[in-house]
């Protein structure tokens, strides 16, 4: 039989198949094999030929891709759950978890939390912000009351037929905001350390959860984010605004930094392509090319 694994634990995998939950443990030759099985693989299992007992599982299918932290696979979207204050907004941490879901082949789609505790005038501020990070291709939810019933309804239509990852920053309001979109998890929820200005972290295993036809996961959140499985070449091509001008660039090549008649740079100064972002670019290739990295605060 086969299904998806929605839950491990201690050896045990919950595998779901056709609205069923079985549990199944691995079979002996995984190990020798060399297979780790995570939630959202495609697993094969022999069922239990006796009640009481558990089934094996006895392979996964290949990958369409993988998270290491957290350990997730097949994924076809990510929620990027970020705050607007309390962490304060980071352009920089968020622009870190596109650049790594662009290279998983992942649909992110940001969600501002925690917009009530802006005042009007700083609410107004990231407007533009937010602006651009549409203009650039990412879907964004930013709602002036942080969990509005519109908001939630555009969350809950496309939920359908995907499995969906909510990921972001440590203490911007992950599990809150599944919490709101299906009060019946309850889900347990943290608060910032005032010493730390961060948050807690509430999250520590990955389950995959039914919501409207699809399976949705809250993951750990991080309060810092390195740039994983990406090179200095392949690092423009992370931006999908860059990719959208690169074509005019008078070098194939380009890298959009100091090369002559690079169209990237020529709609950075047209404004249409934030410079935010450029910046977070050129930081990001510095941190590859000294393979160190240093986390950004902006």
């Amino acid at each position: 039989m086969q299904g998806t694994i929605i839950k491990q634990i201690s050896g045990y995998y919950d595998i779901a198949v056709n609205g069923e939950i079985i549990r199944t443990r691995a079979a002996g030759n995984l190990r020798k094999r060399k297979v780790s099985p995570v939630v959202g693989d495609i697993a094969n299992f022999t069922p239990a030929e006796e009640n009481g007992e558990l089934g094996y599982l006895t392979s996964v299918e290949p990958r369409r891709n993988v998270l290491v932290r957290p350990p997730v696979a097949n994924i076809d979207q990510a929620v990027l759950v970020t705050a607007a204050a309390e962490p304060a907004f980071s352009s920089n941490l968020l622009d870190r978890f596109l650049v790594y879901l662009e290279g998983k082949h992942i649909e992110p789609l940001v969600y501002l939390t925690k917009t009530d505790l802006l005042s009007d005038a700083d609410y107004a501020k990231l407007q533009p912000v937010l602006a651009g990070y549409e203009a650039a291709g990412y879907k964004v939810f930013a709602p002036r009351v942080a969990f509005a019933e519109e908001s939630l309804q555009a969350l809950h239509a496309i939920f359908s037929g995907k499995l969906t990852i909510f990921t972001g920053q440590t203490g911007a309001g992950k599990s809150t905001l599944i919490n709101h979109l299906d009060p019946g998890l309850q889900l347990a929820t943290g608060e910032i350390s005032k010493s730390l200005g961060r948050g807690k972290h509430t999250t520590r295993t990955t389950d995959l959860y039914p919501a409207d036809g699809g399976l949705l996961a809250d993951t750990p959140g991080f309060s810092s984010l390195g740039l994983l499985d990406v090179t200095l070449d392949d690092l423009r091509d992370r931006f999908p605004e860059f990719v959208r001008y690169a074509g005019d660039c008078k070098f194939r090549s380009c890298q959009h930094v100091n090369e002559p008649k690079c169209a990237v740079k020529a709609a950075l100064e047209a404004g249409e392509i934030m410079q935010s972002r450029y910046d977070n670019y050129l930081q990001f290739r510095a941190e590859l090319s000294n393979q160190r990295p240093v986390y950004g605060k902006n």
